[in-house]
């Protein structure tokens, strides 16, 4: 037979609470071992690619100013050519690379936007370029001056 409590009624009831000691105990071991541990850890290096200089410049140089709204100038050698659609972009600087002496290597090609320029609209010209074979694109600021 099941023992009756004193009350007179009938088994007994389980209490049902959490012991918050020894999640505390676990707790406190690990952030010991955590700060104990943390000094000892490498720190991650990020290795940040250098400026080079170039022993002598390039005689011609081919660049694409991106400006608001997707509008795109070519100057070759510091002179204007007049604005661009994105489409006949590559077929001009492909055009202006091979009419260089030293051949498509000797041309660099530099994209030159302002630092408002939207990112998309610098990597749509950069992949577009890219796709049509232009070797040696390089990026730089476009000051307000010019």
């Amino acid at each position: 037979m099941a023992e009756l409590n004193a009350r007179g009624g009938g088994r007994r009831r389980t209490r049902s609470e959490i012991n918050m000691v020894p999640f505390i105990d676990v707790m406190l071991v690990l952030l010991i071992i955590f700060m104990v541990s943390a000094p000892l850890l490498p720190t991650g290096v990020v290795d940040l690619p250098s400026v080079g200089h170039a022993r002598q410049a390039p005689e011609k140089v081919i660049e694409v100013v991106v400006g608001e709204g997707d509008r795109v100038t070519l100057r070759i050698d510091r002179q204007d050519g007049g604005p661009l659609k994105v489409a006949d972009l590559a077929k001009r600087v492909k055009a202006a690379q091979e009419a260089t002496p030293g051949g498509p290597e000797a041309a660099p090609v530099i994209i030159s936007a302002r630092k408002d320029v939207r990112y998309e609209a610098v990597v749509h010209i950069m992949d577009t370029l890219q796709r049509a074979g232009v070797v040696r694109v390089g990026l730089t600021v476009h000051t307000t001056g010019e």
